[in-house]
């Protein structure tokens, strides 16, 4: 999108060439030029531009220059859409090939940010000088205006009138994407901007990394170690269905164990010495 837009911005301006005609009728019809060419094209140094006039006077013909040199806002209009237009290719190529790279630690979205905010600038700088540029190179190339230089002209007996006038669509169409590039460049600031990090940091967001915690040591052999989850391990290990512990002759019979508790508790023990 913003290189389509830059394209068109400086293509239509910088490859734009104009003409205009008019004609100088005479009292002494053999004088007349009934069809008076101007060209003129970009930059527009239109004070380098002539054309010949009949003076109606039977002399050699008059050579006349437009006014007005409106190259410094044209040459720097193209000159920020074919920048717009390099920077958006490199930034299409570090999209594709290194996004990682670019979105780590922050600093190429910080720099993206920065030239945009660069361009953004020069889109309403360029297209704000052109567009008055523009308004005057349409004054300057008025065919009715063009006429008011012709000294003939100044005689109510010689006719003179315009015959075409300037196609200058081209050129306003290079004004109108000036402005949408400016509004396609300032829209891109809040989406490079949320890259940057900086709305983390300004709103107290930013939480920085923690390490995890290191596991529990062993508390020896009587505490809850792993020393001593292995030693309780082999105390049951020898046992199936549960602990079974050997009383001895001196012990409970096996009539006092009824199923969900004891059923009475035991009344006499062994005597033996």
């Amino acid at each position: 999108m913003f290189m389509i837009f830059a394209i068109f911005a400086f293509s239509t301006c910088g490859s734009y060439s104009g003409m205009f005609k008019m004609s100088v009728e005479c009292k002494n019809r053999s004088e007349s030029d009934l069809s008076i060419e101007v060209e003129f094209e970009y930059p527009f140094r239109l004070h380098q531009v002539y054309f010949d006039a009949p003076t109606c006077k039977g002399g050699a013909p008059e050579r006349l220059f437009l006014i007005g040199n409106y190259s410094s806002s044209a040459e720097f209009f193209v000159t920020i859409g074919v920048f717009s237009f390099l920077y958006s290719m490199a930034a299409l190529s570090v999209y594709v090939f290194i996004l990682e790279k670019y979105r780590e630690g922050c600093k190429g979205a910080q720099i993206d940010f920065a030239v945009t905010c660069v361009f953004t600038f020069f889109w309403l700088v360029a297209s704000s000088a052109w567009a008055k540029g523009l308004s005057d190179v349409k004054a300057a190339t008025d065919p009715d205006k063009v006429i008011l230089l012709i000294e003939a002209c100044d005689e109510p007996e010689n006719r003179c009138r315009e015959i075409h006038e300037p196609v200058v669509s081209g050129l306003n169409t290079s004004v109108a994407f000036g402005f949408l590039n400016l509004v396609l460049w300032a829209g891109n600031l809040w989406f490079v901007f949320k890259e940057t990090g900086w709305l983390a940091a300004f709103g107290g967001t930013y939480a920085p990394s923690q390490e995890k915690a290191p596991a529990p040591e062993s508390f020896g052999q009587d505490g809850y170690g792993q020393e001593g989850y292995a030693q309780q391990g082999d105390a049951y290990a020898g046992t199936q269905g549960g602990y079974q512990p050997d009383y001895g002759q001196g012990g409970y019979t096996e009539g006092d164990y009824q199923q969900g508790g004891y059923e009475q508790q035991p009344t006499s023990y062994s005597n033996q010495m």
